[in-house]
């Protein structure tokens, strides 16, 4: 049943979420313009459900990459100084809730991972596109990026296969609880986590 109004539940809670962090959305906005030279928002393409590609946008935290430089440049060399706050307290999502506006995403749900990732999953990690991925996701609030993939993908599954309204606000309160006091996350930690390169199973 909740399946059936999910859509329902993301529309709305999207749309509160947005009025209700919008000063904060202004805010964020006007420094980045400042400190990107007009381009406060990064796009990319990401798979969304049954793996059809949209444009993911977030806030930009990271600048241009020298195109004289090595190719090799730690992207966390690159993060501004309020790209690190904005990392931090994940409000590099925030725009993220026009994609769930849109149809895109869902509140909840697994991660939208790199395009290139798509041939390295198993037929099992694969459910994970069984259905729209999330700005926030069971595996976010069980370790985000201090646990390994598999690990990660397991939970990705784990969700797909328990989808539920009761598990659905559970996560966005372990969410809520995370940003206040943020772990596992990157820039906090100063490292990236690893890219992908395959299941070891």
């Amino acid at each position: 049943m909740y399946k059936r109004l999910k859509r329902f539940f993301d529309l709305i809670t999207a749309l509160i979420a947005f009025l209700f962090l919008f000063p904060v959305f202004l805010i964020i906005l006007w420094c980045l313009l400042i400190v990107n030279k007009g381009k406060p928002f990064f796009f990319q393409e990401r798979p969304g459900k049954h793996e059809k590609l949209f444009k993911i946008v977030k806030f930009k935290t990271m600048r241009d990459l020298d195109p004289n430089a090595e190719k090799d440049v730690h992207n966390l060399n690159r993060v501004t100084k309020i790209g690190h706050f904005i990392r931090k307290y994940s409000l590099d999502e925030i725009p993220q809730l026009i994609n769930v506006i849109k149809g895109d995403m869902s509140v909840v749900g697994p991660r939208p991972l790199l395009v290139h990732y798509l041939p390295l999953y198993n037929d099992f990690q694969k459910q994970r596109h069984n259905v729209r991925p999330g700005i926030t996701g069971w595996a976010q609030v069980k370790g985000r990026n201090s646990i390994s993939w598999e690990k990660k993908f397991d939970l990705d599954v784990w969700y797909v296969n328990n989808l539920s309204l009761f598990l659905d606000l559970k996560i966005i309160l372990l969410t809520v609880k995370r940003l206040v006091i943020p772990e596992g996350i990157n820039s906090s930690e100063g490292m990236n986590m690893p890219e992908f390169t395959g299941s070891k199973k």
